[in-house]
């Protein structure tokens, strides 16, 4: 097979978008075949275990031909009538804590949810997605500035 160094180890697990950590996703890899859902975030932080109806899943395969397979969307017509969609999708690359997508991330559909016959080629775009829950929002660090508030006149003491 040729899939991408350290795509043969399983890459089941939690996963969050590099770039926006709200898109969190659940791995289930069986060795052959890796499924990952679209979850959504849970009020404590955690991914719900169910994926939500009409979720986003990616489902890829180890093949000669790559760590390839699709990625399975609801899209809308120019109507605005929802059509089940199919973009191609490929993981190019699996570091330690890391996967790496290159996929066709948009398309146009017909009034029938049908790819019109002529029209833009499909544009490619690579995702990194992380392993684990995303970190905790970054609070904002310490001014170094004084402060330019009243201090106490008292030398410190209180009550008196």
């Amino acid at each position: 097979m040729h899939v991408p160094p350290g795509c043969e180890r399983s890459q089941a697990g939690e996963y969050h978008h590099v770039g926006n950590p709200a898109f969190r996703y659940l791995a289930e890899d069986d060795g052959r075949t890796l499924t990952l859902t679209l979850a959504r975030a849970r009020k404590d932080g955690g991914v719900g275990e169910a994926p939500d109806a009409g979720a986003i899943t990616l489902v890829l395969t180890r093949t000669p031909e790559g760590f390839v397979g699709e990625t399975h969307a609801t899209g809308f017509s120019v109507a605005g009538t929802p059509c089940p969609v199919k973009f191609p999708t490929e993981i190019t690359a699996c570091g330690a804590t890391t996967l790496t997508l290159r996929a066709v991330t948009s398309t146009s559909l017909d009034e029938a949810c049908r790819p019109p016959p002529s029209g833009p080629e499909p544009k490619w775009t690579e995702q990194v997605l992380r392993r684990g829950a995303p970190p905790p929002p970054q609070a904002e660090a310490p001014s170094s500035a004084p402060d330019a508030g009243v201090g106490p006149t008292d030398g410190g003491r209180s009550g008196g």
